[in-house]
């Protein structure tokens, strides 16, 4: 009679202490600094924006969180770099759209690109412009458009290397408009615009603070933005909708990855944490004068968000027929 009320205590206080070891372990995370590695040299917007989310994930964790570039390999080395660390949620890692769009290209990477990674969550958004020397006889996407069609290849779509999103949105482009442009692509921004003014390529899907002064010079036309609604700093280029292709949606991104097996419970403390980073006004203001929007998102939809990216982005390559060498 007496060993139900002495067997229903033993529970009761089993799972009492498992609730205070989870509580303990909770709290007792990150119990060191946290190492963000940035697969990108420094100075770019990958370090600007991990510096700004680093420092108020210090704060709020009361731990270091120390950002560490390691560039080389197309961010290669800097994502082995973090696969092969302990999944214990002190190592974390800076991706962009180009995280999905690696494996597209390249079957021969050292780590397996859903697998070895878990979403911790998203940092922010990165719309683009396509822009056009003026010298092109078309006032607007419709009239472009019809040109293209009329003249198949003669315009030039300049990139940042191929297979990149610069490149994509361009690939994309010639799918959803039905056009067929002739691809160029270039080792890096400035060199685009020198020719891109010059008239030696004619189109170009730009980063906002690359291409805006040259935009409001009159150097360059801007033709549509990929935002939902038109940007503050040039309200005079519509949105692609408004422009007359509301099928063309394409954005980059950049968001924080952790080692595959790194448990649910640290994803979500991490996630938690830049979320409230993101969320802090002077954050804000910092990443919209670099033309990135705050872009806070759980684990979940991150890695839904990538799943569904990694469909369209196979989508374009196979359509567009874009091949790299390994």
């Amino acid at each position: 009679m007496n060993e139900s009320p002495r067997m229903l205590r033993q529970l009761v206080t089993g799972t009492l202490m498992l609730l205070a070891a989870a509580a303990s372990a909770q709290q007792d995370f990150p119990s060191k600094p946290i190492r963000f590695i940035v697969p990108y040299d420094p100075g770019g917007n990958t370090t600007i924006l991990a510096r700004l989310t680093s420092e108020k994930m210090a704060q709020g964790f009361g731990q270091q969180v120390l950002v560490d570039n390691r560039p080389g390999g197309n961010t290669v080395i800097g994502s082995e770099a973090m696969v092969r660390s302990a999944p214990d949620g002190h190592t974390i890692l800076l991706v962009t759209s180009t995280h999905v769009i690696s494996p597209l290209l390249n079957s021969k990477l050292p780590y397996d690109s859903i697998k070895d990674f878990a979403a911790v969550a998203t940092l922010a958004r990165t719309d683009l412009i396509l822009s056009m020397n003026p010298g092109v006889a078309a006032n607007n996407l419709q009239e472009l458009i019809a040109l293209a069609k009329a003249k198949p290849g003669a315009l030039n779509a300049a990139s940042i290397g191929t297979g990149g999103i610069t490149h994509l949105a361009s690939e994309y482009f010639n799918i959803q408009a039905n056009v067929k442009t002739q691809h160029v692509p270039y080792k890096g921004t400035g060199l685009v615009l020198t020719d891109l003014v010059a008239g030696q390529v004619q189109l170009f899907f730009a980063p906002p603070a690359a291409i805006i002064p040259f935009i409001k010079s009159g150097k360059l036309k801007g033709m549509a933005v990929t935002t939902e609604s038109r940007m503050t700093a040039l309200p005079q280029v519509p949105t692609f909708a408004e422009a007359g292709l509301p099928s063309y949606e394409l954005k980059s991104w950049y968001g924080v990855l952790a080692p595959g097996a790194t448990p649910k419970r640290l994803l979500d403390r991490l996630s938690a944490e830049i979320g409230k980073a993101l969320a802090q006004p002077d954050v804000r203001k910092s990443m919209l004068a670099q033309d990135m929007d705050p872009y806070i998102t759980t684990p979940e939809q991150f890695a839904a968000l990538m799943a569904s990216e990694s469909v369209k982005f196979a989508r374009i390559i196979k359509t567009a027929n874009i091949k790299v060498e390994n």
